[in-house]
């Protein structure tokens, strides 16, 4: 809302970030006002009514100096219009613009749409924070001065791409967070399925964006019964599926399943049909793992993530048995090196082999990679439950 009054999405962000620093100095004396919302526009609103004032003074200086004629700035908005229109889709796709590369779009979207920070960012990219912070800067720099706006006509393929991979990043860091005490944070994935319902109305004939939706909403169905009585993670095979969004899996299946009618398959489809198949199965046995096991080789045939193979692997162990999906994670070493999922997936087929021994080890080296605190404390205890006496 502040970039499309002022037209300045750097001062606008860091007029908020002043704003919330203000609300944190004074709301604990003063009370949280009726309109939290409101009331931090206003503030924001009002820092960047002075950064506007200080910049038009400055530009007089400067042409009283230069004896030259200068641009003026548009004059200040009125701070008391518009403070209830979202803006987030459209700085979405702002921060989507052609103008910058797809990884500076993606780590520019997830500080300023999914409010990361920036050394939560460094971390998923694996680079140390000040160059993520410096590249974010960057980010910021180039899409200073383009028009605040939804896309027009052929914009829309420019960006859709790279909108829909923001979406699934932001959606999955809220619903397993990377880094720290906590394993979800609801808050982040339920944006993320907010603005994917905000695209799908504007495209509602786009089958991936309809594909994405369906796929957040079989996935976050299952958050409840993700974790237990003290905050620990709680795998699949052993979850309460009582506990799992009944609403939620009767819309994304409705959802994948009239995409899917429609032809042109593409990954966040198949990624939605997949976890259509864990959702209305009864149990881990119940599981149509042969099924499963060939959508995943359809998608990995369209991407060359690692991670797809991974989970294909696992479908074959259920499918075909442990021994072949051990074999397909050793062929995966040297695409995940050091990657904890890897050795957990290793360690629950050496665990289904029957070794123990084995299993344990790699459980003990997959929390040592996880910078999660649930996944570490879970993989220790699986690891301590077969080295006890």
């Amino acid at each position: 809302m502040l970039t499309r009054r002022f037209g300045d999405f750097e001062a606008a962000e860091d007029a908020v970030q002043e704003a919330l620093l203000a609300a944190t100095a004074q709301w604990p004396d003063e009370g949280v006002p009726d309109n939290p919302r409101g009331w931090l526009i206003q503030v924001a609103a009002r820092r960047m009514t002075e950064h506007v004032r200080s910049e038009q003074a400055r530009r007089r200086r400067e042409e009283l100096v230069a004896r030259r004629a200068g641009r003026r700035a548009a004059p200040p908005a009125d701070e008391e219009s518009g403070t209830d229109r979202d803006d987030t889709l459209t700085v979405l796709f702002l921060c989507c613009h052609p103008a910058l590369t797809p990884t500076s779009a993606i780590a520019l979207t997830l500080r300023s749409v999914g409010g990361l920070t920036t050394a939560e960012i460094a971390s998923a990219f694996l680079v140390p924070e000040a160059t993520m912070a410096q590249r974010i800067s960057r980010a910021k720099q180039r899409v200073r001065g383009l028009p605040f706006r939804l896309p027009s006509g052929e914009e829309w393929a420019d960006r859709l791409h790279s909108v829909l991979h923001v979406l699934y990043l932001i959606f999955n860091e809220g619903y397993t967070v990377s880094v720290g005490p906590d394993l979800h944070r609801g808050e982040l994935a339920r944006e993320a399925i907010r603005l994917a319902r905000a695209v799908r109305a504007l495209l509602p004939d786009d089958n991936e964006v309809a594909g994405l939706l369906a796929l957040m909403l079989l996935t976050e169905a299952r958050r409840p019964a993700r974790t237990g009585p003290s905050g620990e993670l709680i795998p699949l095979a052993e979850q309460d599926r009582s506990r799992w969004d009944a609403a939620a899996i009767a819309e994304g299946v409705e959802l994948i399943t009239a995409t899917l009618a429609r032809g042109a398959v593409g990954p966040y489809q198949l990624q939605a049909a997949i976890n259509a198949i864990h959702d209305e199965a009864a149990g881990v046995g119940d599981t149509d793992w042969p099924q499963i096991l060939a959508l995943y080789g359809l998608l990995e045939r369209m991407s060359a993530n690692p991670m797809v193979s991974l989970n294909r692997a696992v479908a074959a162990a259920m499918t075909h048995g442990p021994a072949t999906g051990l074999a397909l994670l050793d062929e995966l070493e040297e695409r995940l090196p050091g990657h904890h999922r890897l050795h957990a997936a290793r360690a629950h087929l050496l665990e289904m082999v029957g070794e123990p021994a084995a299993a344990a080890e790699s459980y003990r080296t997959a929390a040592r990679l996880t910078a999660s605190g649930p996944e570490h404390h879970y993989l220790l205890s699986r690891a301590a439950r077969l080295t006890a006496p």
